[in-house]
């Protein structure tokens, strides 16, 4: 049974062997993976150890002490948080060794090819079509809102492959790679002058049998592990005190005194100890997530994340004024992530607007939370029974 100390025993025999000053970052990630320290959760041979999930903070405190890199889990969060749970669960052992080595050390990033322009908060509504012909699917459609598209190798795709059952049940779910033909993306430029999600459109993409995760049909059931996972991922992520989007104004406040209020004080209190028990709400998530996979839980830390954020920086624009107006760079840029306290107050304040739509709309989330947290009576559903095909659109 592996416990603290054999893994940090573990950790010193992969320093040993790969000193981080005179080892290629690339090399010592492939490294730690080997050793099953990436993620200890995971099977062995898999970057794991098949340890409990709470034993991977000792292995990153010992690397950290040491001064080893990470695989800058910011870059590739989709595939962290998203592609490789999914991958785990459904994925074949061909799957699995192919796909999740490079997916963590970094070498290929992952995109999410889920909503479209008809298909956002009813996903299950989507209409990319994938029709098969031989060992291979023929992928057409849109997709929009993908995030790092344009910087990825590999994208987790869900596509309707049986129209003329309910829309839950003609989906399947498929690894589709970036850079085959009839794979198009175009930058969609946000409210903060950067472009870091995209339009992707898909024209006669041939995708092999062998790139779908799950059964043919079952996709729904599939991409539910995907969002799950996609909402504590964004709303759950591990901080400290006063990390995130409350740092930054807090700090304003101690060192610039002259811009308080008495209003101001009562709000930045509030919102302070907001997200302090989010933060430590968070921390509750990921020690139940311990003892099996993430449920709808998710969805309420992901509905503190967005309003919280929108919160907090509306109030430290309004902290420091005229200077709150202030932007530094309106450039078109297609950034490799999102840096919400490396960037001044607009920055926060213009992208914390889309923190309440992507990873699945405040609205959508609250009628998760309602009907599988609360247990209460769910909407009526018209088109439940209904063939996709027969859907009005």
């Amino acid at each position: 049974m592996t416990d603290a100390d054999d893994l940090r025993h573990r950790v010193s025999a992969l320093l040993a062997a790969h000193p981080p000053a005179a080892t290629d970052r690339l090399d010592f990630l492939r490294a730690r993976f080997d050793a099953g320290l990436a993620w200890v959760h995971f099977p062995e041979g898999l970057g794991g150890l098949g340890a409990p999930r709470s034993l991977q903070v000792v292995v990153d405190t010992e690397l950290a002490a040491a001064g080893a890199p990470d695989n800058d889990p910011r870059r590739i969060g989709i595939g962290l948080g998203m592609a490789a749970p999914t991958v785990l669960q459904y994925g074949t052992e061909e799957q699995k060794h192919r796909f999740l080595r490079p997916l963590w050390t970094g070498e290929e990033v992952w995109c999410q090819l889920f909503s479209e322009p008809g298909a956002g908060s009813d996903l299950a509504a989507l209409g990319t079509r994938a029709v098969r012909d031989g060992e291979s699917w023929v992928v057409d459609g849109q997709k929009v809102w993908t995030s790092s598209a344009h910087l990825a190798r590999w994208a987790i795709l869900i596509a309707r492959t049986d129209p003329d059952v309910p829309k839950h049940r003609g989906i399947t779910y498929f690894v589709c790679d970036m850079t085959d033909p009839g794979v198009e993306v175009r930058p969609l430029r946000q409210i903060t002058g950067e472009a870091e999600f995209n339009e992707v459109f898909l024209t006669g993409v041939r995708i092999p049998d062998s790139r779908r995760l799950g059964e043919v049909g079952d996709g729904w059931r599939v991409a539910q592990t995907t969002l799950n996972n996609e909402r504590v991922a964004i709303g759950g992520a591990r901080l400290p005190r006063e990390g995130g989007m409350i740092g930054p104004v807090s700090r304003t406040w101690r060192e610039r005194p002259a811009l308080r209020t008495h209003a101001l004080h009562q709000r930045l209190l509030g919102l302070w100890v907001e997200a302090e028990v989010a933060r430590l709400t968070g921390e509750r998530l990921r020690q139940q997530l311990t003892a099996g996979h993430p449920g709808p839980e998710g969805a309420g830390m992901k509905l503190a994340f967005a309003r919280l954020n929108q919160e907090i920086s509306g109030l430290e624009v309004e902290l420091l004024g005229e200077e709150g107006l202030l932007y530094d760079d309106w450039t078109m840029r297609r950034p490799e992530l999102v840096d919400f306290t490396g960037r001044e107050a607009g920055y926060r304040y213009l992208r914390s607007k889309g923190n309440s739509i992507e990873g699945g709309t405040s609205e959508i989330l609250l009628n998760i939370v309602a009907e599988r947290v609360l247990g209460l009576p769910t909407e009526p559903r018209t088109d439940k029974d209904v063939a996709w095909k027969d859907l009005s659109r």
